[in-house]
C-alpha cells in the first residue's frame, strides 16, 4: 500500500512538474514586445493589444497613467523610464516618438516644450539602441492641418482661427513651389495681416519645432540607429502645410530605402501596422497582399483628408507591415479588398446618400468577393467610401449575401488611411489567430464602424442638438449617459437585424467622453 501510494504521489508531483516547465516554456516562448502607443484610444491601445493577444504575442504596455489620455498629455520622462525598466523583457520595440519626446499626439500640436528638454530627449533616442539591444520600430507624425477641429486636440484658438490658418497653410504651399499668383498673394498678405498675430506665430513655430525633429529622426535612421522609421501624416490636403513639409522630409530622406524608412498616409493605425511588421520579422514571414479595388475610380480615389491617390497609399502601407504587393490573387496570402465610391468622391458618412441600399457597383463587388471567397482566400475589407464610418448600403448587401462569415477582418473607421492599415495588419495577422478570437475582432470592427460610426454616432449627436448641446459632440459633459444608452440600443437593434451577431453581447463606452469614438468590449 505504501509503494502504491508513494507511485500514485510521485506521478502526480512528476506530472505537475512538466506541466509547470511546460507552461515555462511556452511563455518563455511567447513574443514579447515593447509598444508605447500615441495614447490610451483604443485604436491605439486596447484594440492593438487585443489584435497582437489573438496571435499569441504579449504587448508590454506602460502603465495607463502615463499615456496621454481625453483629459491630459502623456508623462513623456516617466515613460523614458518605464522604457528602460521594461527592455530585457521583449523581443523587439514599437515606439511612439510623439509620446517619448512630447508625452502623446495631441501634445505634439500644443505643448510649450523647451528647445532644451527636446533636444535632449532626441539626444536619449539616438542612443536608445545601445541600451535596447533588440530591433526598434519607430513611429512619428507630420503636425497635421485640419480644416477645422474644436477641443483640446488643437491650441484653443484653433476652433476659431483654423478655417484661415488652413487657407494661409495652402499659400504657404504653393509659396514654397514659387506658384503663388499676384491675386493669392494679396490674399497671404490680408490673412498675416487679419489673423491673431500671437496665435499664427504659435502655430507657425509648433510647425518648425516638429519638422526639425522629423529631420533629426531621418538624420538617425540614416544612420542606422533603428531597423525602421516610420513618419505619418494624416488631416492635410493636396495643398497645405503638411503636404509642404512632407515634400521637403521625403527630399532629406533621399537615400534611405523602403525598408529602413517611409512617409506613410495616416497616423492613428502606425501603431498597430508596425507591430505587425514586428511579427512578421520575428517570425520570418514576408507575406503577399493582391489588392482588389471596387469598380470604377478603384485606385485613383483620393480620399478625404489626405494628399495621396490610394494607387500610392496603399502599396505603402502593405510595405510598412512587412508585406509585398503580388498581382496575381492566386498566389496572394491576402486579397485587400478596398471599397471604394465608384465616381471617386469620398464624403462623411453623414452624407445624404449613406442608406441601406446597394448600388449596381456595390453588387458587383460583393459578388467578386464572394467567388475570391470561394476559393478559400483570406480577405480583409477596407471600407472607405465613406469617411468615419461604413457604406451602409454596401454592408447591408454583403452581410444578407453570407459575405460577412467570409472576411479575415473588416475595418471603415476614420480616414481612409486608417482603415486600410488597420485593416492590412489584422487581415495579415488572422491566419494566425484561433478562429474564435479572430471572428472576435471582426466583430468588434463591425459593431464600431459600422453600427456605430455610420449609424448611432448620429443618432447621439441629433440628439445632442435637440437637447441644446451642439457641442456635446466634442465633449459629451453631463450628456453622456443618454448619448451611451441612445448609441448602445442603436447598434442592439442593427445586430439583431443579421444572422452573424446572433447571439452577440457587446458593451459601448466613451474612453474620451466625446462621440468621435466609441470602446467596443465583445463579452
Amino acid at each position: 500500500m505504501l509503494v502504491k501510494n508513494f507511485l500514485k504521489y510521485f506521478i502526480l508531483a512528476f506530472t505537475a512538474l512538466f506541466t509547470c516547465l511546460s507552461s515555462t516554456s511556452a511563455a518563455e516562448n511567447k513574443l514579447r514586445i515593447i509598444y508605447i502607443p500615441l495614447d490610451d484610444r483604443p485604436v491605439c491601445s486596447a484594440y492593438a493589444e487585443e489584435t497582437m493577444a489573438a496571435v499569441g504575442a504579449e504587448l508590454l504596455l506602460p502603465p495607463a497613467k502615463l499615456l496621454a489620455s481625453g483629459e491630459r498629455d502623456g508623462d513623456a520622462a516617466a515613460l523614458w523610464q518605464w522604457l528602460e525598466h521594461k527592455a530585457p523583457l521583449a523581443a523587439a520595440a514599437v515606439l511612439s516618438c510623439d509620446s517619448l519626446l512630447y508625452g502623446g499626439l495631441t501634445a505634439s500640436r500644443t505643448h510649450h516644450l523647451s528647445p532644451l528638454l527636446l533636444e535632449q530627449r532626441l539626444a536619449a533616442l539616438h542612443e536608445l539602441p545601445k541600451k535596447l539591444p533588440l530591433p526598434i520600430y519607430l513611429f512619428s507624425t507630420v503636425m497635421r492641418t485640419p480644416r477645422t477641429s474644436f477641443g483640446r486636440v488643437e491650441p484653443p484658438y484653433y476652433s476659431e482661427l483654423g478655417p484661415a490658418i488652413f487657407a494661409y497653410s495652402r499659400l504657404l504651399d504653393r509659396e514654397s513651389t514659387n506658384s503663388l499668383t499676384y491675386s493669392e498673394k494679396l490674399q497671404k498678405a490680408a490673412l498675416e495681416r487679419n489673423l491673431h498675430g500671437p496665435s499664427l506665430h504659435d502655430w507657425l513655430q509648433r510647425r518648425k519645432i516638429n519638422f526639425s525633429v522629423n529631420q533629426r529622426l531621418i538624420a538617425m535612421a540614416a544612420a542606422g540607429n533603428f531597423p525602421y522609421l516610420a513618419i505619418g501624416k494624416d488631416d492635410n490636403a493636396p495643398l497645405s502645410a503638411t503636404h509642404m513639409e512632407t515634400r521637403r522630409l521625403a527630399r532629406a530622406a533621399f537615400s534611405l530605402a523602403k525598408d529602413d524608412f517611409q512617409i506613410i498616409d495616416g497616423v492613428d493605425q502606425l501603431g498597430l501596422l508596425l507591430l505587425a511588421r514586428a511579427f512578421c520579422k520575428a517570425k520570418g514571414l514576408q507575406p503577399s497582399v493582391c489588392v482588389l479595388y471596387a469598380p470604377g475610380a478603384g485606385a485613383a480615389t483620393l480620399p478625404q483628408y489626405s494628399d495621396s491617390r490610394l494607387q500610392d497609399s496603399v502599396p505603402e502601407q502593405i510595405e510598412a507591415a512587412g508585406a509585398h504587393m503580388t498581382a496575381s490573387p492566386a498566389e496572394a496570402d491576402l486579397l485587400l479588398a478596398v471599397n471604394t465610391p465608384f465616381d471617386g468622391q469620398v464624403k462623411n458618412t453623414t452624407a445624404d446618400d449613406n442608406k441601406y441600399f446597394a448600388s449596381p457597383a456595390n453588387k458587383t463587388f460583393i459578388a467578386r468577393l464572394q467567388k475570391a471567397a470561394a476559393l478559400k482566400k483570406a480577405i480583409s475589407l477596407a471600407d472607405i467610401s465613406y469617411s468615419n464610418g461604413a457604406d451602409n448600403g454596401f454592408m447591408h448587401h454583403a452581410a444578407k449575401a453570407g459575405l460577412l462569415d467570409s472576411l479575415a477582418a473588416y475595418n471603415g473607421w476614420n480616414t481612409a488611411d486608417n482603415a486600410v492599415g488597420y485593416a492590412i495588419a489584422q487581415g495579415l495577422l488572422a491566419p494566425y489567430m484561433k478562429e474564435a478570437d479572430r471572428r472576435k475582432l471582426l466583430t468588434v470592427r463591425l459593431i464600431d464602424d459600422w453600427f456605430y460610426q455610420s449609424n448611432a454616432r448620429q443618432q447621439a449627436a441629433a440628439a445632442a442638438e435637440k437637447a441644446g448641446l451642439p457641442l456635446a459632440r466634442y465633449q459629451l459633459g453631463s450628456f453622456e449617459g443618454k448619448a451611451l444608452t441612445i448609441a448602445r440600443d442603436s447598434c442592439r437593434a442593427l445586430a439583431r437585424s443579421y444572422p452573424f451577431f446572433q447571439g452577440c453581447d457587446f458593451t459601448l463606452s466613451y474612453p474620451w467622453h466625446r462621440l468621435f469614438e466609441a470602446e467596443v468590449k465583445v463579452k
